[in-house]
């Protein structure tokens, strides 16, 4: 699965619990109809692929869905889900479309004048 969309804010590294568990969050701005922010989650090493990236670019993430159960002091089951990013690449900006030269308009052509009746129609149409 993937999540396209503008970087709205990336935070930094947090490690989290005494066992040395690394995670770092980035919200993408989607492009539809009804933008949503999307808090996507990297874990670990993978924290550092969000160094080359800043706040306003463009990515593509390539995303996994994390769920997990929590039993409360209750008693009762609690669920969390979490979108695990593995990967994040910069979207290329769709290149300007070239300008061509427009057609003349046939009125600008000069009439054939050298036309032979005589000649055969070669034309295979």
């Amino acid at each position: 699965m993937e999540v396209t969309g503008k970087i709205k804010m990336i935070d930094q590294t947090k490690e989290v619990g005494s066992a040395g568990f690394k995670k770092r969050d980035v919200v993408v701005t989607t492009d539809e109809q009804y933008p949503q922010n999307i808090l996507v989650q990297f874990v670990q090493d993978k924290c550092d692929l969000l160094n080359n990236f800043q706040v306003g670019d463009v990515v593509k993430i390539d995303i996994n869905l994390r769920g997990r159960e929590w039993i409360n002091p209750q008693g009762e089951a609690v669920y969390f889900n979490t979108i695990q990013g593995w990967r994040i690449g910069k979207v290329q900006a769709e290149p300007a479309p070239t300008q061509s030269v427009p057609m003349p308009a046939a009125e600008a052509f000069p009439p054939a004048t050298s036309l032979n009746e005589d000649e055969p129609d070669d034309l295979p149409f």
